[in-house]
């Protein structure tokens, strides 16, 4: 939710200099976490954003094993299945033409979103949820 969010803030920046400065997005980048429906989530915000999902980059633990050794995983296994996700999406970028003005969406429309794709729960839920909380205070008090 936070990278999405994020991406969101990014694309109000962009709009924000896009007609003074020329400033264009090229796309979102989706780094797996392996949640469900995840890949369809971020292609529906990067459509509403008026942008493309450029790559979706796999989870896999070698990314952990070289970051702990300080290396990359081009540096750790240059061989590796991620290495290769990492040449493809650097090859995506430097090929990526389809550059647009995003149309940022607001909190709502984002929380939304993430209720549609089962992200966030409902009202319902969110109420349960606090009542849940406050209950855990006052025992805790």
């Amino acid at each position: 939710m936070m990278a999405m969010y994020a991406a969101n803030n990014i694309a109000r920046g962009v709009l924000k200099y896009a007609h003074s400065g020329g400033v264009r997005l090229g796309g979102l980048i989706c780094n797996s976490r392996k949640t469900d429906r995840e890949l369809d989530l971020i292609e529906t915000l990067a459509a509403r954003l008026n942008t493309q999902m450029i790559h979706f980059v796999p989870r896999d633990n070698i990314v952990q094993h070289a970051e702990l050794r300080r290396m990359t995983v081009i540096e750790y296994a240059p061989d590796s299945q991620q290495a290769e996700e990492y040449r493809i999406l650097a090859r995506k970028i430097i090929d990526n033409r389809n550059l647009t003005v995003p149309t940022p969406i607001s909190m709502d429309e984002l929380e939304d979103l993430l209720v549609e794709f089962g992200i966030l729960g409902g009202e319902q839920e969110y109420q349960k949820a606090i009542a849940q909380d406050n209950g855990k205070q006052l025992i805790n008090a």
